[in-house]
């Protein structure tokens, strides 16, 4: 689950990392009073308004039909309002969010941290993640933080470091400090990026993180270390033990059918081919997905019911799908270990009856428990079901589908 940057700033400091402070604001009269706020706590004349969406790249995007990009400097109240007005409810579009862009519902106005003094600000990056090739957590930093890191991994692969954590254990202080040596630091801004990197890691592991991005990694002229921006995603599966960020979801920012899906306990996820499919098992349903590639079409989704799929699953599964103006077909890959294929193929015909007319092709490939009664039941039910035992058969049929 992925959160907003004002919603990952508020969990970090439950940890004791030190972020540059804010206000998340709907209107731009909030807005408004939000600079005020901050005005009056910090004594600076500026302030930065960010678009919150689940996406980066917000520096650099602009909102459609505007020249006004997605995080902007106020350098009064009038400016602030301003700015929040002409980026709420706008569509804000940068290289992560694609062409169609990202409606933009709240935006954060921030307190400026740019401020002169006796020490050069700094920007580095920094982020935390699963390096699943060894098995442990890694942070990533570099010293050339800011909106191009991903040239910086590009051209100049040596300025980005690496220290990975031995799994079950913490972030050792030897390690921390390497990271605050490596980036430059001296002195008291040494000393603050140490308990900086080590807090941060806690919290990484403390809500579950799947990725934690500090992007820039701040140095201030008083040499305080802050998260500037912070993105952050925390592991679905360990929801359960974190009721009050799982109540920081926001649906509007997810596709909808995804949204859908979830409230059936469906795995979905929305691709961009014409046959729909709908699988029990993560892996079968790779492996036909693959199979929908090799004859000739392209998957449109991946739509796994799981092991206890039944008429509803299976409706809700066929209407989603539907959903989807691209499909040509829609292939139903069904192995009955616990769920048996009889259940699946009266859910497969109460589906078909209820949602009425459809007018592409669906396969039904069922092999397991009860299999054949499942095909006789799609024989004999008149519908225009089309039914394969071997998933050569079902290929050729997906094949002639999308033809």
């Amino acid at each position: 689950m992925n959160l907003h940057e004002y919603q990952a700033k508020q969990l970090l400091k439950k940890f004791n990392v030190p972020v540059q402070e804010g206000i998340a604001c709907n209107t731009p009269g909030e807005a408004e009073e939000a600079y005020k706020q901050i005005h009056t706590q910090y004594g600076s004349n500026y302030a930065v308004v960010k678009a919150q969406i689940h996406a980066g790249g917000r520096g650099k995007g602009k909102i459609t039909g505007k020249e006004q990009k997605g995080v902007a400097v106020g350098k009064n109240a009038e400016d602030v309002k301003q700015i929040a007005q002409n980026i709420l409810g706008g569509t804000l579009v940068t290289l992560q969010t694609g062409p169609a862009g990202k409606v933009v519902n709240k935006v954060l106005v921030a307190q400026d941290v740019y401020y002169e003094g006796p020490n050069p600000v700094k920007e580095f990056y920094l982020s935390i993640l699963l390096d699943r090739t060894k098995k442990q957590n890694v942070i990533m930093y570099s010293t050339e933080g800011g909106m191009n890191i991903e040239d910086v991994a590009h051209n100049t692969p040596e300025k980005i470091f690496k220290e990975w954590v031995y799994p079950g254990g913490n972030l050792e202080a030897f390690q921390a400090r390497k990271i605050a040596f490596n980036l430059g630091l001296k002195g008291e801004a040494f000393k603050n990026c140490v308990k900086f990197v080590t807090n941060l890691y806690q919290a990484y592991v403390g809500l579950d993180c799947g990725m934690l991005e500090i992007n820039p990694l701040f140095k201030t002229s008083d040499e305080k270390i802050i998260a500037v921006d912070c993105k952050m995603n925390v592991d679905d599966n360990a929801l359960m033990r974190h009721a009050d960020v799982a109540s920081l979801r926001d649906v509007t920012e997810e596709d909808p059918t995804e949204v859908e899906a979830g409230q059936y306990n469906l795995n979905f996820v929305k691709l961009d081919g014409n046959v729909g499919c709908m699988v029990n098992g993560a892996g079968l349903a790779m492996a036909t997905m693959d199979m929908i590639k090799l004859s000739g079409g392209e998957p449109a989704n991946f739509l796994d019911v799981g092991g206890t799929a039944n008429a509803e699953t299976v409706e809700a599964g066929f209407r989603i799908i539907l959903k989807d103006p691209k499909v040509k077909a829609i292939l139903i890959n069904i192995f009955g270990g616990i769920v048996r294929c009889d259940r699946v193929a009266q859910g497969v015909i109460d589906a078909y009856q209820s949602i009425g007319n459809i007018n592409i092709p669906i396969i039904v490939r069922l092999q397991g428990t009860n299999a054949d009664v499942a095909k006789k039941l799609i024989d004999e039910s008149g519908l225009k079901v089309q039914s394969a035992i071997l998933l050569s058969e079902a290929a050729a049929l997906v094949n002639k589908a999308v033809a």
